[in-house]
């Protein structure tokens, strides 16, 4: 049932009709795992419904870990009634808050929980969306390169939405990949803050796939992108005074520091359009204003003469293959 489903999803785009034996019996013969943590989804107005939506289509499990937190994540999701959800509760080490210490365990908890005979997890986070477009786009990658020991990992480009859903952040301060899926392999654990992944303390190897993470996390009205960092704030700084010092005298948050934006001129996931038109705030930019620095501005210059990025930081090693 979920193969035909994933099949003939009415947005899962024409390849897959015009292809559908083909994805089925990849379906059939590789298995992937969806993997995401929450906490304080509600409160934090992560779009960790949407989140978890947008991969079951290419999931035959998915591992939603949660701890108990301040609000009612748990009923939330559990709303959702999918068999292919595997809810854990779970409980953070708040003295490993430090640098996001706690995120990588508890993904690490997360992949633990993963069936043993999973090719690939998908991970996820909680302001992170996959479009139904690039469905087909993952599972041809990923099956292509399923019994290849060389790839460790596939590694998606990012568009970043700030503001509102209509803008969208480029440039230096924008991250443009991160790693989203890996083989099951014990030996690949997440890294620091749950950016990336390591063996260790090794860069895994990866491969790019022809896909898009739509990052949400930035899009909130000042007040709620306020409330926001005023809950994930202590998860990056052990100064409690000027945490408190910070909670009590900011009241809104400005949207001031946007490096270099542009308008959005693509199309959101599907999951995704219900929460769009709830959007109850505005916003606009100055698109012809950048804030950045002049050294910023000229490595910026460079990478739009050249294509390359000097000095970007890679917690991963492309291959070829």
């Amino acid at each position: 049932m979920d193969c035909w489903r994933f099949i003939y999803s009415q947005n899962a785009g024409s390849h897959v009709f015009k292809n559908g034996l083909g994805y089925f019996l990849n379906f059939i013969f590789m298995k992937i795992s969806g993997v995401i943590i929450l906490r304080n989804a509600v409160i934090n107005d992560y779009p960790a419904v949407e989140s978890i939506r947008s991969v079951l289509p290419l999931v035959q499990e998915m591992i939603v870990s949660i701890d108990p937190g301040d609000d009612n994540t748990w009923d939330v999701i559990s709303l959702l009634n999918e068999p292919k959800i595997k809810m854990i509760r779970s409980k953070w080490d708040m003295s490993k808050r430090e640098g996001g210490k706690v995120y990588a365990e508890e993904t690490n908890k997360a992949l633990d929980a993963v069936s043993p005979d999973a090719d690939w997890i998908f991970y996820i986070q909680a302001d992170e969306v996959i479009h139904e477009k690039d469905h087909p786009a993952i599972i041809e990658t990923a099956k292509k390169f399923q019994h290849n020991n060389q790839v460790e990992g596939l590694l998606f480009r990012y568009i970043h939405l700030y503001g509102t859903y209509d803008f969208v952040g480029v440039g230096r301060q924008w991250y443009r990949y991160e790693v989203r899926m890996i083989k099951n392999k014990s030996s690949v654990r997440s890294y620091k803050d749950a950016q990336g992944f390591r063996k260790g303390d090794q860069k895994i190897n990866v491969v790019k796939v022809n896909a898009d993470v739509y990052h949400y996390g930035w899009v909130k009205s000042p007040r709620k992108m306020k409330e926001k960092i005023d809950q994930t704030i202590v998860f990056y700084n052990s100064d409690d005074e000027g945490i408190r010092r910070y909670k009590e005298d900011v009241i809104d948050f400005t949207f001031d520091n946007f490096g270099q934006l542009e308008r959005f001129s693509g199309t959101h996931p599907a999951v995704m359009q219900e929460r769009i038109a709830q959007q109850n705030w505005q916003l606009d930019f100055d698109l012809t204003k950048t804030t950045y620095s002049k050294k910023n501005k000229l490595l910026n210059k460079v990478e739009k003469w050249t294509g390359i990025r000097l000095f970007e930081f890679r917690n991963y090693r492309i291959i070829k293959t």
